[in-house]
């Protein structure tokens, strides 16, 4: 009976099978800390920030999806929220931990794939999720999509980062269709504004712009080549 599809969870674990990078390549990926990457510096999402600065939500309670090093999740903590962060690689939360001990923050990480991760109904005001969309397979995005309404309570906030369709960084410009004919994300998905807006319909639009470019000085971290956007829950 191995590799018999008897259900959807059957279907979806053999696709995942094909496209998903498994745990050991995010291990071996955050395992060099010096790596020249843009989004290993401790710093938050410029985006992030300014949804504070302007108002925009005010979180109590957060889960990030894919939190990496923990810079997003340990800024969540800094402003008074308690804070879920997932991510899938034992290196990346060694790391966050490190980096939240040094702050003096508390922040709940956890080891596990998004998808298999038990949720409460209306448990958050915020679900944050900064480049683990792009990750996320087709076939996986309405699980995606349902998940984050379960989680987030009435009228709270869902914000995602995500790669700009041919973007520096990334951002692969394939079809849905394609990526199962190449079996590959190609190293992420890109998006263009109406495709963001398209696939979070059935949430109530307050942002959608590319993330600002911000030098290596400043206290945040921006680059061009991201989306940003941010929804509320009707």
């Amino acid at each position: 009976m191995k590799e018999t599809i008897l259900s959807y969870d059957d279907l979806l674990e053999m696709l995942d099978s094909l496209l998903r990078e498994p745990e050991e390549f995010w291990n071996t990926f955050y395992l060099d800390r010096e790596k020249r990457v843009p989004f290993f510096a401790n710093k938050p999402d410029e985006n992030l920030v300014s949804y504070y600065e302007r108002k925009l939500t005010d979180t109590k309670n957060v889960l990030e999806l894919g939190c990496g090093p923990g810079r997003n999740a340990i800024y969540f903590a800094e402003k008074g929220a308690e804070v879920d962060a997932v991510d899938l690689s034992e290196e990346s939360l060694r790391w966050a931990e490190e980096r939240a001990e040094e702050r003096g923050v508390a922040v709940n990480f956890i080891r596990s794939n998004i998808f298999e991760l038990p949720i409460k109904n209306n448990t958050y005001d915020m679900v944050y999720d900064s480049g683990c969309f792009h990750h996320i397979a087709p076939h996986r995005r309405m699980q995606y999509i349902e998940m984050i309404q379960k989680a987030l309570k009435p009228g709270g906030h869902f914000a995602i980062t995500c790669f700009v369709q041919g973007g520096e960084l990334g951002g692969s410009d394939i079809t849905d269709w394609e990526v199962y004919r190449s079996r590959s994300l190609n190293g992420g998905l890109g998006f263009t504004e109406e495709k963001i807006r398209t696939i979070f319909k059935d949430f109530e639009e307050i942002e959608i712009r590319k993330m600002k470019d911000v030098g290596g000085d400043e206290e945040v971290f921006g680059v061009p080549a991201l989306w940003t956007a941010l929804f509320r829950k009707k």
